[in-house]
């Protein structure tokens, strides 16, 4: 399919050359056709760069849910840490393209799939964390606490595939693993102040 080539030359372009350097001529060059041909699939590089975020955001959308939604009965320990691995395995399948989606989609605003990406994780948690709240910490709401866990393992995902730190996978998802615990871990008596 024609949509399909000239989203996997703009996907290749990206890595390649960056977003500045991805030009239609390169991309159009990529797919193997003409740049007029491109422009009666997308009217610039902007909607390709925005197609292939989008097409990009699915594909992540969908190999994460599948592994933790089938985990949602697990004990916390392996449930989280499933979860934290599932999320590195699918960002690191293309690290360069990652790269060009975290520099790329504010620029683009096409934050809307990777919007719904984070909605439908944030769902999946928010199940669990109902499921399983006999074995957590009380918390005022399971939309904040979904919220603030997804972001804080999706922000350290990224940066640990982005920054390469001398830190083992093992090691950082063990860590990570640790630090989303210790948010949900029940307290022996409830804190009168934090500090």
């Amino acid at each position: 399919m024609m949509v399909d080539r000239i989203l996997d030359a703009g996907q290749q372009m990206l890595i390649t050359h960056g977003y500045d350097g991805a030009s239609t001529n390169r991309i159009a060059a990529a797919a193997g056709i003409s740049p007029g041909s491109l422009y009666q699939y997308f009217p610039n590089k902007d909607a390709i760069a925005a197609a292939v975020i989008d097409r990009y955001s699915d594909e992540l959308s969908a190999r994460v849910a599948a592994r933790v939604s089938e985990r949602l009965s697990q004990p916390a320990p392996d449930y989280v840490r499933e979860s934290i691995a599932a999320l590195l395995d699918a960002l690191d399948v293309h690290p360069e393209f990652l790269r060009a989606v975290m520099e790329q989609t504010p620029r683009l605003g096409s934050g809307s799939k990777l919007i719904a990406f984070e909605q439908r994780i944030g769902d999946l948690t928010k199940a669990y964390l109902t499921i399983n709240q006999k074995q957590i910490r009380p918390v005022g709401s399971h939309d904040t606490a979904a919220w603030m866990l997804v972001r804080m393992v999706e922000h350290l995902c990224v940066r640990y595939i982005l920054d390469q730190p001398p830190i083992g996978r093992d090691e950082f998802i063990d860590e990570l693993t640790v630090m989303a615990l210790s948010y949900l871990r029940p307290w022996p008596t409830p804190p009168e102040d934090c500090f």
